[in-house]
């Protein structure tokens, strides 16, 4: 059967514009690359703790069977669910498969017909894609712009949502959360903040930015997200116990979909059990990028500041960015870059992540590398 013509011409502009996307893995030891800030998906430690774990159950099942209103429940997805919401100083707590399905879940949910959603322009997919399924009106803002917030808030009808990131996922700054706050205080409105880049990270013992900042009793809802710093996977939506209930009646995305299984519940409850003990590796990953930022406002690149592990290097320059990152690659440096439209066009860039497991010596020969290369 021949392929859609209008199709095989979006695929054709892609690879016009250099920006068609490969499936592909890398032999790179040097990660600059993977969302394992703390290193717990590589930890032999945590691995051991869930086979421990799973060795508990005699009735352990590769899959979960069902979805959670039908055989796919078990006692150890609730008592996960309790431990999140006390970690992160919640009521309560509800178990979504990934990140993306947890903003699904909530904002085609929540908003109704008649509400009204305002979300930062530069939100994840998800979050973009949740608030597409919903029946309320919609209207993005300036990254990070109160001042633009105020401004379309003049289109406010019924409940009035504010969807934001406490750190983004692409530029890895921080939302403004304690203005928001304020604001979302002034005009009743309830703000969404997805955690997926700050759990594990911020706070004391890594409960997110939400919690570092002590505005936990200010905010409606957030999605902590599992495939980053807890490296694993999954998410759950956070909030008060009425919130939870609603999500289970109503939450399409929860209430028709397999559970995770359970292997996956054990490595998410073991891999918060460690998260009091990482402050080291959180303030190791701190003291990192500002020495990647020192050393890049020495170099006059043009690059973002960031206080936490993801900082970008900008370049226009489709071609160049794909060839460094390959000559990288080569040289053993996993980065990679970063295109339009998952950032804007002209945005491009290299994204350096960095983690826990890093060293200074590893971010000098990345820069030596770089600056090799004349990028």
């Amino acid at each position: 059967m021949p392929f859609p013509d209008n199709l095989q011409q979006k695929l054709n502009t892609r690879l016009e514009q250099g920006t068609y996307r490969r499936l592909k893995t890398s032999a790179a030891t040097i990660d600059f690359c993977s969302n394992d800030y703390l290193g717990l998906a590589r930890s032999k430690a945590l691995k051991q703790l869930v086979a421990l774990e799973a060795e508990q159950f005699s009735d352990y099942l590769l899959g979960a069977t069902g979805s959670r209103l039908l055989s796919g429940n078990h006692p150890v997805y609730e008592l996960l669910e309790t431990q999140l919401a006390t970690f992160h100083q919640a009521e309560a707590a509800l178990l979504f498969n990934s990140g993306y399905v947890a903003n699904l879940g909530i904002f085609s949910a929540v908003p109704q017909r008649g509400d009204t959603i305002f979300y930062d322009e530069a939100s994840h997919a998800s979050i973009k894609e949740g608030i597409r399924l919903s029946l309320a009106k919609a209207y993005s803002f300036k990254h990070s712009s109160l001042e633009d917030l105020s401004r379309k808030f003049k289109h406010a009808t019924g409940n009035a949502y504010v969807a934001v990131e406490s750190v983004y996922s692409m530029d890895g700054d921080q939302a403004p959360l304690a203005e928001l706050v304020t604001f979302c205080e002034e005009k009743g409105a309830y703000l969404i903040v997805d955690e997926a880049h700050s759990n594990g990270l911020f706070g004391e013992n890594g409960e997110g930015l939400v919690v570092e900042q002590n505005l936990t009793n200010q905010v409606f809802a957030r999605i902590m997200t599992f495939g980053k710093a807890i490296g694993s996977h999954g998410a759950a939506v956070v909030g008060s116990t009425t919130l939870r209930e609603y999500l289970i009646n109503f939450s399409r995305p929860f209430i028709y979909s397999t559970a995770l299984p359970l292997h996956n519940i054990l490595a998410i409850k073991g891999a918060y059990s460690f998260l009091p003990s990482l402050q080291a590796e959180r303030e190791h990953i701190r003291q990192l990028s500002g020495y990647l930022n020192q050393k890049l406002a020495a170099s006059k690149r043009f690059f973002l500041k960031n206080p936490g592990p993801i900082n970008c290097i900008f370049s226009s320059d489709v071609a160049q960015l794909k060839k460094i990152s390959e000559q990288l690659q080569a040289a053993n440096v996993d980065v990679r870059p970063v295109f339009s439209p998952t950032v804007p066009a002209g945005k491009e860039r290299l994204r350096v992540i960095l983690h826990a497991y890093n060293s200074r010596a590893e971010v000098d020969l990345l820069l030596q590398h770089i600056d090799f290369l004349k990028f």
